[in-house]
């Protein structure tokens, strides 16, 4: 798998993008994900910043603009399509392919901040997905309201749904 023909990225963003693959790729043996689930994962990593060095109208449109582009070249794959639109923000309708480029993309090892942490974050993704899952998402909506940004609907229906299990 690899970035698809329409992709606007720059080197650096595809390092980013090939170090979320990678990830994924790692996670997927050690949950026992069968190849088309992995299929999907990664096919979900190379199209979740496929248009993020696009001129767009907003930093957070790139996952809508990739998803509505991938879906015009032929992607049908509506969890793949989820995955990709709302990978910055969360969303309560994802499956496990969403659920994971979400983890990948905050955990892949090129990003420093918090290094130590992502990392030890990373390592425990394979025993307990869903309580780290719930670590990310509290991370990245802390930085959010630090930054005083206001929560997506989505991201508030996403994480209404992780804490109310």
């Amino acid at each position: 798998m690899t970035l698809p023909p329409w992709a606007i990225v720059t080197p650096e963003r595809r390092a980013h993008i090939e170090r979320v693959a990678a990830l994924l790729d790692s996670w997927a043996p050690r949950l026992a994900v069968d190849g088309a689930e992995r299929a999907r994962w990664l096919r979900a990593a190379y199209l979740h910043d496929a248009l993020r060095d696009a001129p767009l109208a907003t930093k957070l449109a790139h996952g809508p603009a990739a998803a509505d582009r991938a879906a015009r070249e032929g992607e049908t794959d509506r969890g793949v399509l989820d995955a990709v639109r709302y990978h910055t923000i969360g969303y309560a309708g994802w499956d496990d392919v969403g659920r994971m480029l979400y983890l990948a993309d905050f955990l892949e090892p090129g990003r420093t901040f918090a290094a130590a942490e992502r990392r030890a974050l990373a390592d425990l993704v394979v025993l307990e997905r869903d309580t780290v899952l719930e670590e990310v998402a509290r991370r990245r909506i802390g930085w959010t309201l630090r930054s005083r940004w206001p929560l997506a609907p989505e991201t508030v229906a996403f994480w209404n749904a992780l804490v109310s299990h």
